[in-house]
């Protein structure tokens, strides 16, 4: 004897859809429909329209007229800086060109590493756990910090 019973009218051997199976379904639904709420929204923003970062006074964007450049006596030091974009040189049956802009400073001739941050902000080695939004903010916070003594020269002058 066997433990299966007969379910309604339906011939003998052919059962309905499992309770697993139900369920594993409308799972699956659930899961497409809220991956498509989330995206489409993102599906109709466009794509030329990146947020750009704040403008604060004496920000420009790098490469554009105008473009942060200085060069001052602060403190008794004289400091420069400025943002210069590089083009790389294009290999054989490259395509468009990637420009990109590089901060620069220098305090009394001697090169100070700088890194722009994503949020725009600039820190560098001397005063590497505070970021600026300026390079002339930068380069002075690095005056301060240094105080009396100097910058080392570039491993590369060192020979």
């Amino acid at each position: 004897m066997s433990r299966t019973t007969d379910a309604g009218d339906a011939p003998r051997g052919e059962r309905g859809p499992s309770r697993r199976i139900l369920l594993r379904t409308g799972f699956t639904a659930v899961v497409a429909a809220g991956t498509a709420a989330v995206l489409i929204p993102l599906h109709d923003h466009p794509q030329d329209t990146a947020p750009a970062p704040a403008q604060g006074p004496g920000r420009t964007t790098a490469g554009a007229a105008g473009a942060e450049e200085f060069a001052e006596m602060y403190r008794g030091r004289e400091i420069r800086g400025g943002v210069s974009v590089l083009v790389p040189a294009a290999g054989p049956g490259s395509g468009a060109h990637h420009a990109e802009p590089v901060a620069e400073i220098r305090i009394d001739g001697r090169p100070l590493h700088v890194m722009r941050r994503a949020d725009g902000t600039y820190l560098s080695d001397v005063t590497h756990y505070e970021s600026f939004p300026t390079l002339r903010e930068t380069a002075r916070a690095a005056v301060d910090e240094l105080g009396t003594a100097r910058l080392a020269l570039p491993a590369s002058h060192h020979r």
